[in-house]
């Protein structure tokens, strides 16, 4: 395995309660109205910092997905889900978004100076 480079976020971010590393925006957050199996989760448009797993079919309460669980890259802590595709015309605007749970994250306010 290869040196780890992480990107790190400036601004409001949420990051792995684990281990700290950051991974996404509140500025990058779709919708907080997401549910997973530990509670509450949250859509964004883009997040960093994670690697993939292989792909599945999971059924969801909106119908049938291909998805892949995404895991911290600096820990190994699984943190969410990333939606390859949607089987179902009215949930497509979910593909290539990433669900990120709640329970699994940190949130860091910006700092003001």
């Amino acid at each position: 395995m290869g040196r780890l480079f992480l990107i790190t976020l400036e601004g409001s971010i949420y990051s792995c309660k684990h281990c700290k590393t950051h991974l996404g925006l509140s500025d990058d957050i779709i919708s907080k109205a997401f549910h997973c199996r530990h509670g509450k989760a949250y859509l964004f448009e883009k997040v960093v910092n994670v690697t993939v797993g292989e792909k599945e079919e999971r059924m969801m309460i909106t119908g049938m997905h291909t998805v892949v669980d995404i895991f911290c890259v600096g820990c190994g802590s699984i943190v969410g889900w990333k939606y390859e595709s949607a089987h179902e015309k009215q949930q497509k605007y979910k593909e290539g978004k990433f669900i990120l749970e709640r329970y699994a994250l940190d949130f860091v306010r910006e700092k003001c100076i």
